[in-house]
């Protein structure tokens, strides 16, 4: 009930927001503001609603389907880096330069080119000019910046909270109305159960009304084994099950939007499973680094480690304040995407079938 009347406290503030972003898709619609459209591939991966959907783990699947046949170039704001204007990814970035997601990327994917920059259309031209052989962008929560007229534009939902059944900001998390949905190529309902089935998959379908023209797929995460946030300082190469059988302790710190999955993920290999939850981007401080460290001698396992989201270790292995006693048994638990109902391989086929046609017509 509390819940219902703060939807319609908030919603004279969610009409006016939604008119101002209609108006401004308008403009876009009419060609009154100019929307960029480059020669070369450009892939936008995004939603309607603020965060919580999985961009990151969905780019990280398309960079792995197409990293070995192009050369491939990541594009994004670079949310909360310490940066301006363009900067490309080298050898010297961390998490402050480049952001928290895009310094992941870099990590993880060491044949893409990672970008930031707040003005999409000047991060595309510069990465042409800096990198000419360049063959497709991708666009990291792209899906408002319509300066940029992607090639194909992926548009991810939560299966918990579908954008149909949302509201405009600041009732809901939509950032705009849900027609804006219709410049999708792509539909990815996101964060799904593994066992999801075709009469529920329908179902979501007719809800989102999906138009001839465009096509739906469901994911769900996977958890791959836990990596060494500090391997320098690593003794012990724990792994998932090894925790099992030594009856670890785990302590979960996650600056995420949903970490209850994980939660759930890692009671299937500890008994004693703690968290520290943290806002989403999060910037951690000596306070905080104090806060982990007291929670996690107080756990009564007789071995124990720390287990944090990807995101969050791409913002703790650069920061001088975090405690060298705690290296050794600090781990980065990986999240991969699956494809669910043997519809991987389409999904894979139809980005590649754009790219492979875009770069030929060049």
């Amino acid at each position: 009930m509390k819940q219902h009347r703060k939807h319609i406290i908030l919603y004279p503030l969610s009409l006016i927001y939604g008119l101002i972003t209609a108006f401004r898709n308008w403009l876009f619609d009419q060609e009154l503001l100019a929307s960029t459209e480059f020669k070369l591939p450009v892939i936008s991966v995004g939603n309607l609603a603020v965060g919580g959907t999985g961009k990151t783990p969905h780019t990280e699947f398309i960079l792995r389907a197409l990293q070995d046949e192009w050369k491939i170039a990541v594009l994004s704001r670079g949310y909360k880096r310490k940066t301006k204007g363009f900067y490309l990814s080298d050898e010297n970035s961390d998490s402050k330069t480049l952001g928290d997601e895009p310094f992941q990327i870099h990590q993880k994917f060491p044949k893409v080119k990672v970008a930031v920059d707040e003005k999409r259309v000047h991060g595309v031209q510069t990465l042409q000019e800096l990198i000419p052989d360049i063959q497709v962008v991708v666009l990291d929560d792209a899906y408002q910046h319509r300066y940029i007229q992607p090639g194909l534009s992926i548009l991810l939902t939560d299966y918990s909270n579908l954008y149909s059944k949302d509201l405009m900001l600041p009732a809901g998390e939509l950032r705009e109305w849900k027609s804006g949905s219709t410049r999708a190529n792509i539909i990815v309902v996101t964060k799904c159960p593994r066992d999801i089935n075709p009469m529920q998959m329908r179902v979501i379908e007719l809800e989102l009304k999906i138009e001839t023209n465009q096509h739906i797929y469901f994911s769900c995460f996977k958890y791959d084994e836990i990596m060494p946030v500090f391997p320098e300082s690593t003794q012990n190469d724990w792994t998932l099950s090894t925790l099992k059988e030594a009856k670890a302790g785990v302590l979960l710190v996650a600056g995420i939007v949903s970490p209850e999955p994980i939660v759930e993920e890692l009671t299937k290999y500890s008994n004693e499973v703690k968290s520290l939850f943290f806002d989403d981007h999060h910037a951690f401080s000596q306070k905080d680094f104090n806060a982990i460290s007291k929670k996690f001698e107080a756990m009564e396992s007789a071995e124990k480690i720390i287990v944090l989201t990807e995101k969050d270790a791409a913002r703790i292995i650069s920061n001088p304040l975090f405690p060298e006693s705690l290296k050794a048994r600090t781990f980065a638990l990986p999240i991969r995407v699956s494809i669910l109902h043997d519809q991987e391989t389409s999904f894979i086929q139809k980005i590649k079938s754009y790219v492979t046609k875009n770069t030929r017509n060049r």
